[in-house]
């Protein structure tokens, strides 16, 4: 059986870049204007410039603290939940912390968890384990992803689908009881570890051993075969993570799914008889942001009023390995 916590949003901020429309990346890339939407799904997505995952990251959680009633001295933890990094060394949340305006001033521990596209909702688990209104009061996790320097130019189907963003969430003990962590999983299926992936820079392709090369540096997946591996495994990991709680996938008021791509939507909603209204859906406006996607959508779905105080959420989604995972939460 699932333990509850409780655990509260108290809240959230974004921090986008430039704004890239498909019309410009199709007449870039000499694309049929019209590829991305119609392909991919995207119409709109984030590109940064000269900004860095730091930077971003940075921005995300000064306007989170913006809006809320603390700041940075009340903070215990900050958790970078993100695939992408600045640097191999140090650890990514380090340099989203040294960017913060009072940064250098609080010497808040600072750890880094990486389950690619999933490490925004693993990270809300650990962090509700962690809260105990005792040491970690309060914990900030932030998603900051720049896809778009991973990306290869000659396949449009990567190419079209990402955008770079960065979101943070302000996690603090609810001293009131009415918002709550339910439940977490993931099941991490290795058939499909290398459908998803990029070769080179580590210690395996190492960058002084391979040349350059865009094919083996840059981002690849193999749709078809993920897809599939979803289809296949999707139901049965959503019937077991409901079977032992007093919830049923029926309950839930809204759905929060990671933004893959125009297919993995379609496959998400067919494999479920649901209300349709229940299933967010930003990935026509915002792309595919790899660990961000899932608390953009959770914060745009609480800007647009479609999630209230006391709702139901269900945070899902894939993740290369392959993976997938969910997490159940009273906001």
């Amino acid at each position: 059986m699932s333990v509850t916590k409780n655990i509260k949003i108290i809240s959230m901020g974004v921090y986008l870049p430039k704004k890239i429309s498909s019309n410009q990346l199709e007449s870039q890339y000499q694309l049929e204007k019209g590829w991305s939407e119609r392909y991919s799904g995207v119409r709109y997505r984030h590109h940064v410039t000269s900004e860095t995952n730091a930077y971003m990251g940075a921005q995300a959680i000064e306007s989170a603290l913006e809006k809320s009633p603390l700041t940075l001295s009340d903070i215990d933890l900050i958790i970078s939940a993100s695939a992408t990094y600045d640097q191999p060394l140090p650890n990514q949340s380090s340099l989203i912390k040294s960017e913060l305006k009072d940064g250098l001033h609080y010497n808040i521990p600072t750890i880094d968890i990486d389950t690619t596209c999933l490490s925004f909702i693993t990270s809300f688990e650990i962090a509700s384990k962690m809260i105990d209104n005792s040491q970690y009061k309060n914990i900030i996790i932030v998603s900051s992803e720049v896809s778009s320097k991973g990306l290869n130019s000659n396949n449009p189907e990567t190419l079209t689908l990402f955008g770079d963003a960065a979101v943070a969430a302000i996690f603090s003990y609810d001293n009131k009881q009415s918002s709550n962590f339910i439940k977490g999983a993931m099941n991490t299926y290795s058939e499909g570890v290398f459908h998803t992936m990029i070769k080179g820079g580590g210690n395996k392709y190492f960058f002084k051993d391979y040349p350059y090369d865009e094919e083996l540096y840059s981002f690849q997946m193999d749709g078809k075969k993920l897809l599939k591996l979803a289809k296949k495994k999707l139901n049965l990991f959503v019937n077991n993570f409901f079977d032992n709680i007093e919830y049923n996938l029926e309950d839930v008021d809204v759905i929060i799914p990671h933004q893959t791509s125009k297919m993995g939507h379609l496959l998400f909603r067919n494999s479920f008889n649901l209300d349709e209204s229940k299933i967010m859906n930003n990935l026509l406006m915002q792309g595919n942001c790899i660990a961000a996607s899932v608390p953009l959508t959770l914060y745009q779905s609480i800007v647009d009023n479609k999630i209230k105080r006391g709702d139901l959420c269900l945070l899902i989604g894939t993740s290369a390995g392959f993976s997938i995972g969910a997490l159940l939460f009273k906001y």
